[in-house]
This record gives structure tokens, sequence and C-alpha cells, in this order.
């Protein structure tokens, strides 16, 4: 009989991270942006890092001057960053600029960057087999042939060595040639998928149906409406916490990385979607994909 693979990570994420630079004001009259970074999944893994999660990333960073300090900056969270290399070429960047209301607006450049060159080549079957649950985006398979690709082969490996498969379909249409491509990519996907976690009505468009419907563990994200947690023929509706909202910007992602983090630590579903309604709460409070560290 085989071993069973030790589990040295609780989640591993597959994606993207970009250079964010973030101004108070419209980009227009904006002098003064901070620099940060950002980028779903690696959010999501940050957020499950200070939850005491084993997190690791793996993707490709561009050997640019923003390269070595985005790697430092994830590492100094407690993110793996062993499948996260150095290679030749440019990091994404995207600005934000916010308006009187707190809404976002985002600018990117990010078009052949070097995590756009991620293939299923660069998917270590073992590592993916080392985690707990692997963390997977629609984002990710958004930014390219070869990234949707990884993102199937890191399913397809989770599957066979038993890690549990998260995904969140994050729809953004900027990134398709439509609505219908990111369904074919959505219903590729969840074959594989053990845990849905979709933002309504966002995602509507590229669900082949209701989530609870698709698999037996869907957290549905309703915002400012809180969630609704769907699992083992269960329905719960888990209320938002307060929030002071300054920037919803990774709130979501922040979301997804407490729920998973708690989930694995054993908390019940409803449980762990109060206590990620919590941390999303706790995020829109600052300016930028990741807060600060608090204390």
């Amino acid at each position: 009989m085989t071993a069973a693979p030790e589990r040295r990570f609780d989640l591993i994420a597959i994606g993207e991270c970009m250079v964010e630079f973030h101004a108070t004001e419209p980009l227009a009259t904006a002098t003064a942006f901070r620099k940060g970074c950002g980028g779903d999944t690696l959010n999501a893994l940050v957020t499950a890092a200070r939850q005491g999660g084993r997190t690791a990333f793996v993707t490709r960073v561009g050997d640019d001057p923003f390269g070595a300090g985005l790697r430092a900056a994830w590492q100094n969270e407690g993110v793996d960053v062993s499948q996260a290399p150095l290679v030749p070429g440019e990091n994404g960047v995207y600005f934000i600029s916010l308006d009187a209301h707190g809404e976002r607006s985002f600018t990117y450049r990010r078009a052949g960057s070097a995590p756009s060159t991620l293939d299923a080549a660069h998917i270590d079957e073992a590592f993916i087999a080392s985690a707990r649950c692997v963390l997977l985006s629609g984002i990710t398979q958004a930014i390219s042939p070869s990234a949707r690709a990884a993102t199937l082969a890191a399913a397809r490996y989770a599957s066979k060595h038993g890690v549990l498969v998260a995904y969140d379909p994050n729809y953004r249409p900027r990134l398709w040639s439509g609505a219908a491509a990111a369904h074919a990519a959505c219903v590729e996907l969840l074959p594989f998928v053990d845990i849905l976690l979709p933002s309504l009505p966002a995602d509507a468009d590229v669900l082949p149906g209701a989530p609870q419907h698709l698999v037996r563990h869907a957290v549905v994200k309703h915002g400012e409406a809180g969630c609704e947690v769907f699992h083992e023929g269960e329905r719960h509706v888990v209320p938002a916490a307060p929030a002071r909202v300054v920037d919803t910007t990774g709130a979501g992602d922040a979301f997804n990385g407490a729920y998973l983090t708690a989930f694995l630590r054993g908390l019940a579903p409803p449980d762990a979607a109060a206590l990620a309604n919590r941390v999303a709460a706790a995020k829109l409070a600052h300016r930028g994909a990741i807060p600060p560290r608090e204390g």
C-alpha cells in the first residue's frame, strides 16, 4: 500500500500577483500613490497565513525591479515561494483609484506578464499532493490559455491525491472575450471542485446552474447581504459583519482565505463563514488589496 503523502501545507493557491499603486482620487488628478501588491489568490493566501494556515503560492515572478520585493513580501507573510521562481519578464501593474464613496476604478498593465506564462508543465504534482486544499480562480484561467491549462492540471492532480479543490469563478468581463468563454472555463473545472466560492450576482453568467446544485459544498458571497452556506444538503444564511467601508478591494479574497482556513481547522461551515465575514469586514476598513497586519 502506498503511504499517504505528507500534507506540508493547509492551502496552496495558483495564480498571479501584481504590483499595486493606490491613489485616493481619480488617476487623472492623483499625484501620490501607495505601493503594495495584490492578486486574488495571493490575497487569500495572506489572509490564510495570518489565520495560522500553512500556505504556498504557485506562480511565476518577473525579474524586473519589483520581482525580488514581491517574493520577499510574500515570504514575510509566511507564504512559501518555492514554486514562485524569478523568471525573465515583467510583473503586471495595476492602479486603484477611488471616488468619494469608496468605489474602485482599476487600470491594468498586465498583458504578457510573467505570471501569464504559467503553464501545466510548471505544476508539480508532488507539491500539489502535499496540500490539504488547493485554491483556484477564474482570474488565473483568464490571464492566458497556458495559465488556464495550469489551473486544470492543478485540479486534476489535487483530485488524484485526495486534496480538496476550492474554486472562485471571480468573473471579470474585461479579461474574457465574452461570458461564454468564462462559462466554458468554469464548466471544465467544476468536475474537480469540492468547495465552490462564487459571488452573486457577479458570477451568475458563468455558472451552469445554482451553486448548491453544482457541488456538495458551496459558499455564496452576497456582499453586504452576507453569505449563504450550502453543505451536505443543508443551507445556512450568515449575515455580514458590521463594517466601515473605505475600499472593497480584496474583501472577497480575504473571505476565501479565512473561510478555508477555518473549515480546514475543523469549524462547522456556518461558523467558518461567520468568522470569514468578520475578516472581510475588517479588510474593508483599509485601502488596497492586502490590509496591514494587526498589532
